[in-house]
């Protein structure tokens, strides 16, 4: 993979996951980094699905990115479930 592969990975990552945080309700608890990392992987996720129940389309496709889209709110919402809460340690 180049580096304009992996740059263009980590833009679109992080476009996915701010869309997919978006759709979440409520405050996520969660760092910017790590809402691209779901981004990233719900991209990767989304069109391998999408590959697998082979909805091919020319050029645009508009299932690839509803898939994307859907799975990176899933992943936002799990991971902001499991992600520790800042400043709430219990501690006096």
């Amino acid at each position: 993979m180049t580096i304009t592969g992996v740059l263009s990975a980590i833009i679109f990552g992080a476009i996915i996951g701010a869309i997919g945080r978006l759709l979440v309700p409520g405050k996520q608890n969660m760092p910017i980094w790590l809402t691209i990392a779901v981004g990233v992987a719900a991209a990767f996720a989304g069109t391998g699905l999408t590959r697998l129940l082979d909805l091919k389309a020319l050029g645009f496709n508009f299932w690839e990115t509803i898939f994307q889209i859907g799975i990176a709110a899933l992943g936002v919402f799990l991971v902001a479930a499991l992600w520790p809460r800042g400043g709430d340690d219990g501690a006096t």
